[in-house]
């Protein structure tokens, strides 16, 4: 077994990671082994292991590599932003254009293997920090109301744990991405000066 090294990867370990994550989108993780793997992406399970060691570390590679993706997207397009009440509705909704590929099966993987749930629970946790760190620069520049912004920030950060969670799903039927573009919509309007 080759032993994975830290640090930058190769264009061609990249490509995988890619296109693991289109199969792992679509399909979920859970139920392929390795061999089944090196199988649907005509690789050896020498190049897999080159990734990560085991089936589950691999599935952790992935998970974390779709949420650096889905942050540098999410980060762009607020950049693309200049008016401070139009960047909260971009974070969230470019949110949910990054969860929109994800499917039910692999969002309820990632749900129930806790190494995959942690990544993502971190990765929430972060959003909803830089979502408290917009709406406080929203009202410092006059474009939001004066709002509690611990309050607002722990309001949205359960919300967005409860979509993390699959809650949101479960009790409303919308799915990720439908929950936080609502999100973003009730966010916008409650914050926006009249």
């Amino acid at each position: 077994m080759t032993t994975v090294v830290p640090g930058r990867r190769t264009r061609r370990q990249s490509e995988l990671l890619d296109r693991l994550l289109s199969l792992f989108l679509e399909q979920g993780f859970s139920r392929f082994t390795l061999d089944d793997l090196a199988a649907e992406l005509r690789c050896s399970k020498t190049t897999l292991y080159a990734l990560a060691p085991s089936k589950e570390q691999l599935a952790v590679e992935v998970v974390k590599h779709y949420f650096k993706n889905a942050t540098a997207q999410v980060e762009s397009a607020v950049a693309r932003q200049t008016r401070h009440d139009r960047r909260i509705a971009a974070y969230l909704n470019a949110v949910a254009d990054a969860l929109r590929p994800a499917s039910r099966t692999f969002l309820d993987d990632v749900a129930t293997f806790a190494p995959a749930r942690s990544v993502y629970e971190r990765n929430t946790r972060i959003a909803a920090e830089r979502v408290r760190q917009l709406i406080e620069d929203g009202i410092n520049h006059k474009t939001f109301r004066q709002v509690d912004i611990a309050f607002a920030a722990e309001m949205i950060a359960h919300t967005m744990q409860a979509i993390q969670r699959g809650d949101i799903a479960r009790r409303t039927g919308l799915n990720d991405a439908e929950a936080y573009r609502e999100l973003a919509s009730f966010v916008l309007h409650s914050l926006r000066l009249d």
